[in-house]
């Protein structure tokens, strides 16, 4: 960790605005380098204009496609779209109007002109496909341009289809192939109209006047919780300024600025800003006026990201507020089906496991990614979904499908009410709840290892059999996976087992390294060393 991590950033930190969006415009991609190629990841293609990986053309090419896939699935019903707070965002908003336009296709666009995050993009498919069939060919997606919390050099571009969760890997492999394909043909130029008129959608009011039906707003009101919202620069920042007045609540928006070169932010960890409102030094400013309120909350750029703050702990490791928000959830919501499981992903907390033990629920375990969770979350099959990542939603009230991604602003307000309906801060819940489940001494952790591309590859389809070693810190190993036990998807890694304790290993996407996520129930002690059998683990299988 650099020494200025949590220090507010200086001018030589901001990133050139002017230069960024002129890049935007001028920098051709070469698709022969790898790096310049349209990549879907878990979140949709991101990259910097100013390296070359998020320019025009991108969006162009990713946007034409997107419409010759809508069309391939029978799709002619509108295209929800929206943008974060990143000065990539609208350059790229621009453009993808511009080709929707051109290719015929009816769009949705916020009627404030204002910033759409995630969750309220996701909302408005959901709503307006709720009366429809699959085969429905009136049917609407949608487009969410946003990098989450990634630096303010950065663009994202991500595709939502009817579902309304992110898209599977089966879509975004063919939109980035044909959009690859496009940005090789030289004869190629972007079909564009040059003036799109998109027909207008409220977005946030929509969203907004929907929350009682998933929230016990009235109760967070009527316990007076004290609120303070960060949006961290991002796309809630209006979203919470009109929760608070449609609902009469004490909560206050404590930093409504927002700024493409978020200048405002403290450093993260590496010295980068990066609006991560689950890492203490990105938080510190917020971290700083813990004392000032009963609950303070923080979301990334596009609202997908929660992180919890309270007077008595600070703020809390993502995967205890995951644990707190299972357990108070299916113990107070009495409509939800009996039968409905708790989703996580397998690089998450096992506290979870042992809460959801007790709660007598079914347990599904899926790989990293939020998309794995989507049909359980439309069906109701699966009530909860959560990330290690500080991301989650869950169903209404009645046990019908809210959103089908992440949605921070939504476990925000949980967090006030449990604080309200408990009498307990979120993390005074975790207190108690990991006494009783005698993980009170556990640690979680993610360390990277370096690693060659070729060694990444040969990770991603490791197999249990790679796995030679019998012990792990001193215990015998319970499982090799690498497939996850709640859908069978392969994870892309593997991950091991004992009885106190687990590793997971996963390349990198962006960097020559390998994530181990790790957790001990016996402390940090035990903990550093799974990380470091764990890499020895992994190495010899790698060798």
């Amino acid at each position: 960790m650099t020494d200025r991590a949590g220090t507010p950033a200086r001018p030589e930190d901001l990133v050139d605005v002017d230069g960024l969006i002129e890049a935007y415009y001028t920098r051709q991609p070469d698709v022969t380098r790898p790096e310049q190629r349209v990549v879907f990841g878990t979140s949709g293609h991101r990259g910097s204009s100013l390296d070359g990986a998020f320019n025009e053309k991108h969006i162009a090419a990713i946007t034409q496609a997107i419409v010759e896939h809508r069309t391939a699935e029978g799709i002619t019903g509108p295209l929800f779209i929206g943008p974060d707070t990143h000065a990539l965002s609208r350059p790229a908003l621009g453009t993808a109007l511009a080709v929707l336009a051109a290719h015929g296709v009816r769009v949705l666009a916020d009627a404030h002109d204002d910033f759409v995050p995630t969750p309220a993009l996701s909302h408005a498919i959901l709503r307006r496909n709720r009366d429809k069939n699959d085969t429905d060919a009136t049917r609407a997606d949608g487009i969410v341009i946003t990098p989450s919390h990634n630096p303010p050099r950065d663009g994202g571009f991500k595709y939502n289809p009817p579902h309304g969760g992110p898209a599977d890997s089966t879509a975004t492999a063919w939109i980035a192939q044909r959009a690859n394909e496009l940005l090789a043909d030289p004869s190629w130029t972007p079909r564009t109209a040059g003036s799109p008129a998109p027909e207008p959608y409220d977005f946030r009011e929509r969203y907004v006047e929907d929350l009682e039906n998933i929230v016990d707003i009235a109760a967070v009101r009527r316990a007076g919780v004290r609120v303070g919202a960060d949006p961290l620069g991002g796309a809630s920042v209006h979203y919470w300024e009109r929760i608070a007045e449609r609902y009469g609540l004490d909560l206050t928006v404590v930093n409504p600025k927002t700024d493409p070169t978020w200048r405002f932010m403290t450093l993260d960890w590496d010295g980068k800003i990066r609006m991560d409102p689950s890492s203490a030094p990105a938080m510190a400013s917020v971290l700083a006026r813990r004392h000032d309120f009963d609950l303070l909350t923080g979301n990334d750029a596009d609202a997908d990201r929660h992180g919890i703050v309270t007077p008595d702990a600070g703020l809390m490791n993502p995967n205890h507020y995951l644990a707190v928000a299972i357990h108070y959830l299916f113990t107070h919501r009495p409509r939800w089906a009996g039968s409905a499981a708790i989703g996580k992903t397998l690089v998450s907390s096992a506290v979870i496991d042992k809460v959801a033990a007790s709660l007598g629920r079914n347990l599904v375990e899926v790989p990293v990614g939020f998309k794995w969770f989507v049909p359980g979350l439309v069906d109701g099959s699966v009530a909860f979904g959560g990330e290690e990542s500080a991301g989650a939603s869950f169903v209404r009230h009645d046990g019908s499908v809210w959103t089908t991604d992440k949605d921070g602003i939504l476990l925000a307000l949980l967090a006030a009410e449990i604080t309200a309906v408990s009498g307990r801060t979120p993390s005074q819940y975790y207190a108690e709840l990991a006494a009783e489940h005698d993980a009170s001494g556990a640690a979680y952790a993610r360390i990277d290892a370096k690693a060659s591309k070729e060694q990444k590859a040969r990770l991603a389809k490791l197999t249990g059999a790679a796995i030679t070693a019998d012990t792990l810190a001193g215990e015998p190993i319970t499982a090799r996976l690498t497939e996850a036990p709640g859908n069978g998807a392969p994870i892309g890694g593997v991950k091991v087992t004992t009885e106190n304790a687990w590793f997971a290993a996963r390349p990198s996407g962006t960097e020559d390294v390998y994530k181990i996520y790790a957790e001990s129930f016996h402390g940090a002690e035990h903990l550093a060393q799974v990380q470091r059998e764990a890499q020895a683990i992994v190495d010899a299988a790698l060798s």
